[in-house]
């Protein structure tokens, strides 16, 4: 994409130019194909976490690449710009690891963590269920106490990546509360329902998770038993970063799309660039997007220093996904008929950029947290 990236670190602008590439010629020409294949590209997530772009934000001790927020979210823009499914499967990940490298105990993160963060493991985030989304707390999957470990019972609803990741994080309700564990794929008793059928975003696949007597150890528990819910909140924090890097990712690539499109297009003699009435919407979709991305980076800062963050992070992600559900309709407003069809990508750009309004807490739920930052007290 044509965006001029900042990074503190002179490893970060490398990190930009190896990204760019990636996007160019890994990911952008496979993304018309499998979408309308409704084809998981598994492999591209396995050359990201060979080339280390799936544990960018977490330590290297760890196994991941040390690099702050700021820098990681660029990068999750500019493969969403590529590809929206590959970019939100990175932040999905990258959320999905959070509670073990934040909340993990020595002994878990040396065993899970290299192989999660290098990109060997790609992992699912299960909070949300039939009955429980926006009121997480409500859930009712329950991981009973036994002898030496757990047995989780109930399902999971909209979880990106069901049946297709390697482990999944769990939240489940114990005797202390709700509490969190680390689920690998392919233990008795779990299974997943059919992949939901979606308007955009076709090639990621978002199924439910159920747990039928999952018998997990002891050391499957992440953190204390009971400090499930904390932990979910904090890793939504930086996953709502996620969803608005993302977003202003995908609203990049519709802006880049119309604006080459208007000044190809010939009306009157005229490119339709050179009219006021598009030529005002390209100027609007260049602001509303640039505005986007100062506010998850600054975001991004915040958290980087170790300040609290989670209501700019609330603000993010509604600011930048309402602007992108505006600019890929103006996209194709832009190209006129050509933007209907799938000939241009400006229509899945649109139908894509609905469900950001919706995933790591509905846009309502974005306004409840932030009027509620804004009045406590």
């Amino acid at each position: 994409m044509n965006v001029d990236r900042v990074s503190p670190t002179a490893e970060g602008h490398d990190l930009f130019d190896l990204v760019r590439e990636l996007a160019a010629k890994e990911v952008a020409p496979r993304a018309s194909g499998d979408e309308a294949a409704g084809r998981f590209p598994r492999e591209v997530f396995r050359l990201l976490g060979a080339s280390g772009l799936l544990g960018l934000p977490y330590l290297e001790e760890l196994g991941g690449s040390g690099q702050p927020y700021e820098v990681y979210l660029q990068v999750v823009e500019e493969l969403a710009g590529a590809w929206l499914a590959v970019g939100l499967g990175v932040s999905v990940h990258t959320l999905s690891c959070f509670p073990l490298a934040a909340y993990g105990s020595e002994g878990q993160r040396a065993e899970h963590l290299p192989t999660l963060l290098g990109g060997e493991s790609l992992g699912a985030y299960c909070l949300s269920e039939p009955q429980s989304g926006s009121d997480a707390a409500a859930l009712t999957t329950r991981a009973t106490s036994l002898d030496g470990g757990y047995s989780i019972d109930g399902v999971k609803a909209w979880t990106t990546h069901g049946g297709v990741a390697d482990f999944y994080t769990v939240m489940a309700r114990t005797d202390e509360g709700i509490s969190c564990f680390h689920v690998p794929a392919g233990v008795s008793g779990l299974s997943f329902g059919a992949s939901e059928r979606k308007m955009g975003m076709r090639s990621s696949p978002t199924a439910q998770v159920r747990f039928d007597g999952v018998r997990v150890p002891s050391e499957a528990l992440v953190g204390e038993s009971g400090q499930g819910f904390r932990i979910a909140l904090a890793a939504l924090d930086g996953g709502r970063l996620g969803i608005a890097a993302c977003a202003v990712g995908l609203a990049q690539a519709a802006f880049e799309t119309a604006t080459a499109y208007a000044k190809e297009r010939q009306q009157f003699g005229s490119r339709i660039a050179d009219f006021q009435g598009v030529g005002f919407l390209l100027a609007d979709m260049a602001t509303q997007i640039a505005a986007a991305r100062a506010l998850y980076l600054d975001a991004a800062r915040l958290r980087d220093a170790g300040r609290p963050y989670g209501t700019k992070a609330a603000m993010a992600k509604l600011f930048a996904t309402d602007m992108c559900m505006k600019v890929t309709t103006d996209a194709v407003q832009v190209l006129g008929g050509y933007g209907y069809v799938e000939d241009f990508p400006a229509e899945r750009y649109m139908r894509e950029a609905k469900v950001l309004q919706i995933v790591e807490g509905t846009n309502q739920i974005q306004r409840l947290v932030i009027s509620r930052a804004l009045t406590k007290g």
